[in-house]
């Protein structure tokens, strides 16, 4: 078992790596071909677009075997990225977007495919330890892998960052077919159930009053996150004094503090419920992001350290719980409906928040956000658990 975490670890790793140095160089590379801040912009929202179609194709990850498909979907992508050598002018950049859709499609169902396969070949009292040190490695990889992307694309451009890409995929389809895992064919799907099949995930999370409550705070949580991330800018201009070039340094602390919470989440879930430290890290979050309104270097650094410690003890909790508490035949749809609600409010917030940043002053805005949270953390901390609604007497 503890082989085949390795590998997996070892395959998150490195393909988290070539994905990180492509979402960055993504943007840069529109922006060296156009010129448009809004096309650079639109890179990302190509890369997330296709979470909103999270328990559609998180399905899919539940009618085929999870590990030939993480195999199968890196193989595809190693295929796929170097016709990126062909975008050298402003007219090719369509090639570059339509290629970062399927870019988001394929991570979306592999990350529910990981997720599954975590979930039916691990023991599931070491889920949360697993996902914690997943989360490490997500975070760990991004305090590295954008300045070798910014490097590389500054010395050969674009498309030597989507040769790395495809050689990090081509690297990962190796690693994860290595994996020794046993997995049951999964059972055919009942002709005209399609549709049933792909509102599984939200019925699931609906039903359990474990997941319930831990996939609404992690929703509510990124909803906090992103008009947080939205005034960042203003909280190193005004508040700091400083260039915007010093919204890096805030973020690589971030970064930092996020790998120490995953290397502590797995053995604070084996002692503590997973309710009880998602509100713990919601509080975290909501006092750090208040405190940003404090107008002084240390606080800030502070304050950003103990963000990267808070967002991911809530979102651990939840992962976690879906593995838990799913079905084994719909861990996939779960966990990607899981996503898409975690992970649609961040971005919503985030233009949200751009908005309210020039109608509100951030020494107001921040103590309201962390108000909120800490009427969320407390929510949940303190409300009771409710029984499954398929149990409720009716009326």
């Amino acid at each position: 078992m503890r082989g085949t975490a390795g590998l997996y670890l070892t395959g998150v790793l490195v393909s988290g790596f070539g994905s990180t140095a492509m979402w960055l160089a993504s943007g840069i590379w529109v922006k060296s071909l156009t010129g448009s801040d809004s096309l650079a912009a639109l890179t990302v929202f190509a890369l997330w677009a296709p979470a909103l179609l999270g328990p559609l194709l998180g399905t899919v990850a539940d009618r085929v075997r999870r590990r030939p498909l993480m195999v199968g979907s890196n193989v595809a992508m190693a295929a796929l990225l170097p016709t990126l050598l062909w975008v050298d002018s402003a007219d090719r950049v369509w090639l570059l977007f339509a290629v970062l859709l399927l870019y988001g499609i394929q991570g979306t169902v592999h990350d529910a495919a990981e997720v599954a396969l975590a979930a039916g070949a691990l023991d599931k009292r070491l889920l949360g330890d697993f996902n914690g040190l997943r989360m490490t490695v997500n975070e760990g990889v991004k305090l590295v892998a954008p300045l070798l992307a910014a490097g590389l694309f500054a010395r050969y451009g674009g498309a030597a960052v989507a040769l790395l890409d495809a050689a990090t995929f081509a690297l990962a389809a190796g690693v994860f077919a290595l994996m020794q895992v046993r997995e049951e064919k999964p059972a055919r799907p009942a002709p005209g159930r399609w549709a049933r099949d792909v509102g599984e995930g939200l019925r699931t999370i609906r039903a359990s009053p474990v997941l319930r409550p831990l996939v609404l705070t992690g929703s509510f949580t990124m909803l906090l996150a992103g008009v947080n991330g939205a005034v960042i800018y203003a909280v190193v201009d005004r508040g700091l004094g400083h260039s915007p070039t010093y919204t890096g340094v805030l973020y690589a602390v971030q970064g930092a503090g996020s790998v120490v919470a995953g290397l502590a989440a797995g053995p604070l879930l084996r002692r503590v419920p997973g309710r009880a430290l998602a509100a713990a890290g919601l509080a975290l979050f909501a006092l750090a992001a208040g405190a940003r309104a404090v107008p002084h270097d240390g606080v800030a650094l502070a304050a950003s350290g103990l963000i990267g410690v808070g967002l991911p003890l809530v979102l651990v909790s939840a992962m976690t719980a879906v593995q838990r508490e799913a079905p084994a035949d719909a861990v996939g749809r779960t966990a990607a409906t899981a996503n898409t609600l975690l992970f649609v409010p961040n971005a919503v917030a985030l233009a949200a928040g751009a908005g309210l940043v020039a109608l509100v002053d951030v020494r107001v805005l921040l103590p309201l956000l962390a108000a909120a949270g800490l009427a969320g953390a407390a929510v949940l901390a303190t409300r009771r658990t409710a029984p499954p609604v398929h149990s409720r007497p009716q009326p």
